[in-house]
């Protein structure tokens, strides 16, 4: 199948321009599946709670789910991009799972990075896994990364592709991902943004770009540079990542010595 990323600079607050530019360029892509940035619709430096909910919608129903899903519709793909979901009065850094049968399903970032902890409520659902028949699909959010038990998770529940929307401003994960394909023996697709944004007073925030997709043994299939715009495919092969074999002796979740592995960890007042 092939897999594709757009890499690019959303424009803050102008979740019209953010569509048509999505739209403009994917319409004349060819891919299987093809995966956006981290909150793509509407940008990412946020300087309230009152705007995040400004910006927000209602999944499936707000209104970057109906375009984006004309989309897979005409060009008979599936997307996984990142959107800010509204629920109730709260809000999620959200990722959509889209078809050209319409709405898949959802995750809700679990680990939220610096600010984002001022915006959004994290995710408390598992990490799921949706089988799509070419390709079984998780999906995590950015910051995700720097924690392995999200692609662990995902791997376990049978996931061979892991989507991961991204608005990376640390210069680690591309190199993290690399590891997270390895240790799990699955595909790995980062779609980061580019661009700076920089509101009110805060300091500018200056995304890395770096995209890539890794396959289970780690190496780079495809890579963006740190200022490159545009879309870049390459065809992987799911069954790949479902050989969990690394010698003819190992096996990685055969090998795995769960009761001995300490999942507790102590408390503050306990480490000093």
């Amino acid at each position: 199948m092939k897999i594709g990323i757009f890499q690019f600079c959303p424009r803050f607050g102008d979740i019209e321009y953010n569509l048509n530019r999505i739209k403009n360029v994917l319409i004349h892509t060819d891919a299987d599946l093809m995966v956006l940035p981290e909150l793509c619709t509407t940008g990412y430096q946020f300087i309230s709670k009152e705007e995040a909910l400004d910006l927000s919608e209602v999944i499936p129903d707000g209104v970057s789910i109906k375009k984006l899903t004309i989309l897979c519709r005409k060009k008979k793909m599936y997307l996984v991009a990142g959107v800010n979901e509204r629920d109730g009065n709260g809000c999620y850094n959200a990722s959509v799972l889209l078809g050209p049968k319409g709405y898949i399903g959802k995750y809700r970032k679990m680990h939220l990075f610096d600010e984002e902890k001022l915006w959004f409520q994290p995710g408390t659902d598992q990490f799921h896994v949706w089988d799509l028949g070419i390709v079984r699909v998780g999906m995590m959010i950015c910051f995700d990364w720097i924690f392995p038990e999200s692609a662990r998770s995902l791997a376990l529940a049978g996931a061979d592709l892991i989507c991961h929307p991204s608005n990376l401003v640390l210069p680690f994960c591309p190199d993290a991902m690399v590891t997270r394909s390895i240790e799990n023996k699955v595909f790995a697709a980062t779609a980061n943004r580019i661009g700076k944004e920089a509101r009110g007073d805060k300091a500018p925030l200056q995304f890395i770009g770096r995209s890539q997709v890794t396959d289970p043994k780690g190496k780079r299939l495809l890579q963006f540079s740190s200022e490159e715009e545009g879309v870049k495919t390459v065809i992987i092969d799911p069954i790949l990542a479902r050989d969990k074999h690394v010698t003819a002796r190992n096996d990685l979740w055969e090998d795995r010595r769960v009761g001995q592995y300490r999942e507790k960890i102590k408390k503050k007042e306990e480490r000093k």
